[in-house]
């Protein structure tokens, strides 16, 4: 990856990047009050299960789809997952997520992109468009190699939600670090099989994230947005 490439996908995983990740909770705000998380072990579990089995693994497929219908101009099939993705969403919770960041994210890409005969790729975001997609298209646009962006993808997902236990459980920050870190291994190991999944393979056992995010959605009290 070159220098630009690199400084970019830096910057579109950065933590301050107005998106409101960082309130989401992705229903560990439930599983914490419950006692299903209560350390870092039990987060790390957790999270290890989500990138195997879970949900995250198969949107990550739906980003790789999304990357090459961008770098096709195809538009049918950017559509097609964006729509995918949407329904694939359990809950009203994590769908309100997907496309409200997606939103914010569509929105700063129009900022940043504006002027810079950037219309015909613009033209190509959907205008309903999931944080999946909105992400495949900028750095597809950004000529950001599919290995890297998809690497850069799942870290930026463990890093909100390695933070989110950090406040809920609550960890220390030298904890979260070594837990992210201990990912490394993992993340390199599965980016290659979720680039090369089929269509049919696209599938997930998410029902302990949809169970808990329903009970998150009624918990009386909370810090994250449900």
């Amino acid at each position: 990856m070159s220098q630009k490439s690199l400084l970019l996908l830096l910057q579109l995983c950065n933590s301050s990047l107005p998106l409101g990740a960082y309130s989401y909770s992705d229903a560990i705000e439930s599983l914490v009050e419950k006692k299903v998380i209560c350390d870092g072990v039990s987060l790390y579990q957790w999270l290890k299960n989500e990138l195997i089995y879970g949900s995250i693994k198969m949107e990550a497929g739906i980003f790789v789809r999304g990357y090459h219908g961008f770098m096709n101009s195809d538009q049918d099939k950017i559509n097609y997952w964006n729509n995918w993705l949407i329904a694939s969403r359990e809950t009203s919770e994590l769908r309100e997520q997907t496309l409200q960041m997606g939103k914010s994210l569509r929105r700063l890409i129009v900022s940043l992109e504006k002027g810079n005969d950037s219309q015909s790729f613009l033209n190509l975001l959907p205008q309903r468009c999931s944080y999946t997609i909105a992400f495949s298209g900028i750095v597809s646009y950004w000529q950001i190699p599919l290995e890297d962006a998809l690497l850069g993808y799942l870290h930026s997902w463990l890093n909100n939600l390695i933070g989110v236990g950090i406040k809920l459980i609550p960890l220390g920050q030298t904890e979260g670090q070594k837990i992210l870190l201990q990912f490394n291994d993992l993340l390199k190991e599965i980016s290659p099989d979720i680039i090369n999944l089929k269509d049919e393979e696209l599938n997930c056992c998410s029902w302990g994230l949809s169970m808990a995010s329903m009970h998150h959605e009624t918990l009386y009290s909370r810090l994250f947005r449900s």
